[in-house]
């Protein structure tokens, strides 16, 4: 079977870049087969989950604000930009139909915070200009020569001219992202830098229960912690707490290496939320590199120490003069204060965390007396530490970091600099950025000029 041009990987960047070149052909008056082959039944698997299914697709902000949220070189990805911004996407959408709605953080959403949506309208885009979309069509393998060789996992074949590589990163391998475009891309010669799970739960020591999973136990110098692993008792009593409007502080080796304001949340996972995505990145990069990690949660942000510790003693003596606790023993008057300090239900898990808290002074063999620390609950509330044991893996990361290295691809077509007529866009390459839509505008920028250029090149 042969074809113009064949996107391997019906994803956001694949789509895009398939409409892209089928546009682009059109316009110049070209007749180009496009072909799009995606392994899985159904094309936009990933884009299906993103935003718990409401998907996030872009965020407006203009590219001096956007460019600070890439977390690779920023530089490379300019010109894709450039050529499609995000609100080049907005428009994009919105001409085929797709009502579309700005949120708080300028992320932008389908009106009707259906994920299906986005899909259904890329998809239809690529039917207008008369894409081909082959669905339960796996590449198994590549040859790269005079042209390009796919050999199907069926054992048919597909040749072309231009071929886009656009089969996303090791992120949620169920969508079927597994790998195989940085393969196929270091076969072909490519450079691939370090990757490792981006926007992923960071999970503390302790959260979670010893593994009896063999694999596990074989590894056991590895970051990675299975997310089915069972929740300890400490993490038992976290799981499902979402803390809001608090500053939480990334330490690598003892050094302070960034700092968030904003939400987090407990989960079967870990550490996981707004910021807590936002601190990943540079969490997991230091843990596999054998970096140790610590997660500091000041969780009273707006005050200084010396007023959360008067604060603190204030409340003590008001819950110390109230007749309602002349007969309730010391650990419960602890309970009664950190419940006007913090959300109930986390006082289980913060206690199990500070023992030092409360101080036990025996007396004799039949009296002890309990001291509650008010100094150092005031100073837990401003520094509560996590040691980071490992974080979750590629099953349920939002984002691939690292990839295909951005020195071996030109920047302003996404045209491989080793196989000429090679292109590759999206989670394959080496960009990332952080959550809020600016990984998917990356992949919609990236898709289009790659399915541009493939299109529009001799």
């Amino acid at each position: 079977m042969k074809a113009d041009i064949i996107v391997v990987g019906g994803g956001a960047s694949g789509l895009m870049a398939a409409y892209s070149a089928g546009r682009a052909a059109a316009d110049a008056g070209l007749a180009l087969q496009v072909v799009v082959l995606e392994k899985m039944p159904r094309p936009g698997r990933k884009i299906m989950i993103t935003g718990k299914g409401r998907c996030n697709f872009t965020n407006v902000k203009n590219w001096n604000v956007f460019s600070g949220h890439v977390q690779s070189k920023s530089n490379f990805v300019k010109s894709a930009f450039y050529s499609l911004d995000s609100q080049g996407v907005v428009d994009f959408f919105e001409g085929f139909g797709m009502k579309t709605v700005v949120e708080r953080g300028d992320r932008a959403f389908p009106a009707s915070y259906h994920s299906s949506d986005v899909v259904d309208t890329l998809v239809s885009a690529c039917h207008s200009v008369g894409v081909k979309i082959e669905c339960e069509a796996e590449v198994a393998g590549i040859e790269f020569g005079d042209g390009f060789k796919l050999t199907m996992a069926d054992g048919t074949a597909w040749i072309c001219s231009k071929l886009i590589i656009a089969t996303g990163g090791l992120s949620y391998p169920a969508t079927g992202s597994t790998g195989d475009g940085l393969r196929w891309a270091a076969d072909a010669g490519h450079r691939i830098s370090q990757t490792f799970p981006a926007l992923t739960a960071l999970v503390p020591k302790a959260y979670k229960s010893d593994s009896d999973d063999p694999e596990q136990k074989s590894r056991k110098k590895s970051t990675f912690i299975n997310r089915e692993t069972p929740l300890s008792e400490l993490g038992q009593s976290l799981c499902g707490i979402q803390l809001k409007n608090i500053q939480a502080t990334l330490f690598i080796d003892g050094n302070e290496a960034q700092s968030e304001f904003g939400d987090i949340d407990f989960t079967d996972g870990g550490i996981e939320g707004p910021i807590g995505f936002q601190l990943s990145r540079k969490a997991v990069k230091a843990m596999v590199n054998g970096s140790k990690a610590t997660l500091s949660l000041d969780l009273k942000p707006g005050v200084s120490l010396t007023e959360v510790t008067e604060r603190v003693k204030s409340l003590w003596t008001e819950i110390d003069k109230d007749p309602r606790s002349r007969n309730v023993r010391e650990k419960e008057r602890c309970r009664i204060l950190l419940g006007k300090l913090m959300p109930w239900d986390l006082i289980p898990g913060f206690m199990a965390m500070h023992p030092e808290i409360i101080t036990l002074e025996r007396r004799s063999r039949t009296d002890t007396k309990v001291w509650i620390n008010l100094p150092t609950m005031a100073k837990a509330l401003k520094d509560w530490r996590f040691e980071l044991a490992g974080h979750v893996g590629y099953e349920r990361a939002v984002i691939t970091a690292g990839g295909i290295s951005q020195d071996e691809v030109v920047a302003k077509t996404m045209e491989s600099r080793i196989h000429h007529g090679l292109y590759f866009c999206g989670e394959v390459l080496d960009i990332d950025a952080d959550t809020g839509g600016y990984n998917l505008q990356l992949a919609f920028s990236t898709g289009a000029l790659a399915g541009r250029s493939a299109a529009l090149s001799e």
